[in-house]
């Protein structure tokens, strides 16, 4: 079956509530044209644990404009606008300009309420939650990650700090290839809880959990430090150890510290394996308004409500830390990019930083210009180089537009 733009007139997959009898396949339901469903629909795939909002939402200022006709070049040197970009697999579009809303639609039956799969957008989330934890002293970044989980010494991750962690550069061998269903990342969906079993796995290989399966990653392939490699299982490691020194779950204290201080307006949820550990690398789902609540509080230099509720440092070290480590296949996209603290540092020369997804989900924050965009979105594949780059020219002009 294919998938179907927001332009198709019509869906060959029912928009809002699944039709009686109708079942997700369970090794695919997360792809396309599935996901154009599932995405909005999380807590009917897998199981999940709540991230409860506070007793009372931050209110956003709004001054509606049309931004649809902004126009810009595609990748493909064809011009697009606005209005054709969302008319692509776009769920959700939200663009904020000096703290005011001026555009925010939904699309593919999305609506304000829904909570919308954030994928490895939760990576900073995760991360931003290990940073409030730094700033009240439960953590040190330069401190080894057996200080505070011991079992670790027995895997590859003996001798790695905490900020390495962070920067994803331990040298643990991890492989994360999205269309190899015998890696390590295809073998996390099963111990996570997405998915079953691989189809003629070896039991043995398989761990039935996500900690069992971070214990049994013994093998470096680089020292610690020495390189950067985009790894999600960092960030479920970053998930265990949240919990491990908060003394509670995971959603619980992101709630406690992050999701009720910033004044989310909705309860988010995190997916949980069976003994209730999160796939905090891209189990997070959340409203498109709550997202770009996030981007704004990081913006604002991690206040919102007049309180400081993310650590200034944390978002300075954000925006200027040590970026020097970075990978050849990043540099296809970023060629002046770097990683810090789980956002991706669009260009070094500026203090842009963006939490990415697969399949097309981006909160995008432009310090200087006082922007912040939010899309959500269930493309067809799970990286697309087009997509992206059409994105991050749509935001450019809107930024260009705007100023």
């Amino acid at each position: 079956m294919t998938s179907y733009r927001n332009a198709d007139l019509r869906a060959p997959i029912l928009r809002g509530k699944a039709p009686l009898g109708w079942r997700l396949p369970p090794h695919d339901w997360d792809r396309t044209p599935w996901n154009r469903w599932s995405f909005q629909n999380i807590r009917m795939c897998v199981p999940t644990e709540e991230i409860p909002r506070g007793p009372a939402a931050l209110t956003w200022e709004e001054a509606p404009q049309d931004l649809s006709r902004i126009a810009f070049t595609g990748c493909d040197g064809k011009p697009m606008t606005l209005a054709d970009l969302l008319a692509d697999y776009a769920d959700g579009f939200l663009v904020a300009h000096r703290g005011r809303i001026l555009h925010e639609s939904y699309h593919n039956g999305m609506t304000r309420g829904t909570r919308h799969l954030l994928m490895s957008v939760s990576k900073s989330i995760a991360s931003t939650t290990a940073g409030i934890l730094i700033d009240r002293g439960l953590l040190d970044p330069a401190a080894p990650m057996t200080e505070y989980l011991p079992e670790l010494a027995a895997t590859g991750w003996k001798g790695a700090t905490l900020q390495q962690v962070l920067d994803m550069t331990t040298g643990v061998r991890f492989v994360e290839d999205y269309e190899d269903p015998d890696c390590d990342v295809a073998r996390l969906e099963y111990a996570s809880g997405w998915k079953p079993m691989p189809p003629g796995a070896d039991p043995a290989q398989c761990p039935e959990t996500t900690w069992a399966q971070i214990l049994s990653l013994t093998d470096c392939e680089a020292p610690h430090g020495a390189r950067f490699s985009y790894r999600s299982i960092e960030t479920d490691l970053l998930g265990v150890l949240i919990a491990r020194v908060s003394g509670q779950s995971f959603a619980r204290t992101v709630s406690e510290v992050l999701w009720a201080p910033m004044g989310a307006e909705a309860e988010a949820y995190v997916t949980v394996d069976r003994e209730g550990t999160p796939l905090a690398d891209g189990g997070i789902c959340a409203s498109l308004r709550d997202c770009a609540r996030f981007g704004q509080t990081m913006l604002d230099g991690g206040r919102a409500g007049g309180r400081q509720v993310i650590p200034g440092a944390w978002v300075e070290d954000v925006r200027g830390g040590d970026h020097g480590r970075f990978d050849d296949q990043s540099r296809e996209f970023m060629p002046n990019g770097r990683y810090r603290n789980m956002f991706w540092i669009r260009d070094v020369a500026r203090p842009v930083h963006i939490s990415l997804g697969i399949y097309g989900q981006f909160i995008y924050v432009d310090p200087e210009r006082e922007l912040v965009v939010a899309c959500l979105s269930s493309w067809p594949e799970s990286i697309s180089d087009m997509r992206h780059s059409n994105t991050i020219r749509a935001i450019d002009a809107i930024a260009a537009a705007l100023s």
